[in-house]
């Protein structure tokens, strides 16, 4: 019985709300606009209602999650020579997903006494950048020895 009263009650209260107008449809002017009582027939009580225009959502930049506290600075340096060897400390995240500061630090350290037993050994970097070697090319006399074969067997130049 109380369920029905209350349903009745609920129903009695939204029909008793007052209907409001539709907001006036902009096209050109993405700014917010303020109605005026000719603009829209508004019932009284209602005379200064704003309708803002249309509102389109961006997609975070880099697929990061959207942080709406996160401080963004307005400043944007450009590389220099320090950027090479700086790298951000871990977040509190990384740090956990690695096993914690215990875990790092030994890794951190067992990679150093690494680099420091490599360079005491004279052996070489574990990670070296590459070289690139000039393309091959014929001496005089295997160029002389292609031109008589070519003259020969009527070679063409192969295709690519």
């Amino acid at each position: 019985m109380l369920v029905v009263l209350g349903a009745l009650a609920c129903f009695h209260a939204q029909a008793q709300q007052v209907p409001v107008a539709p907001p006036a449809e902009t096209t050109a002017a993405p700014e917010a606009t303020l109605l005026t009582d000719q603009d829209a027939q508004l019932p009284a009580g209602q005379d200064n209602v704003t309708t803002l225009g249309e509102v389109r959502a961006i997609k975070p930049e880099d697929d990061e999650p959207l942080d709406l506290y996160r401080f963004k600075n307005p400043v944007q340096a450009a590389p220099n020579r320090f950027s090479k060897n700086w790298s951000e400390p871990p977040t509190p995240e990384q740090v956990g997903m690695s096993g914690g500061y215990l875990m790092m630090g030994i890794g951190y350290g067992l990679m150093k006494a690494g680099q420091g037993l490599n360079k005491l050994t004279g052996g070489p970097d574990q990670i070296q950048s590459a070289i690139a070697r000039p393309p091959p090319e014929l001496t005089e006399q295997e160029r002389q020895r292609a031109a008589e074969y070519c003259a020969i067997n009527g070679c063409t130049a192969p295709e690519r």
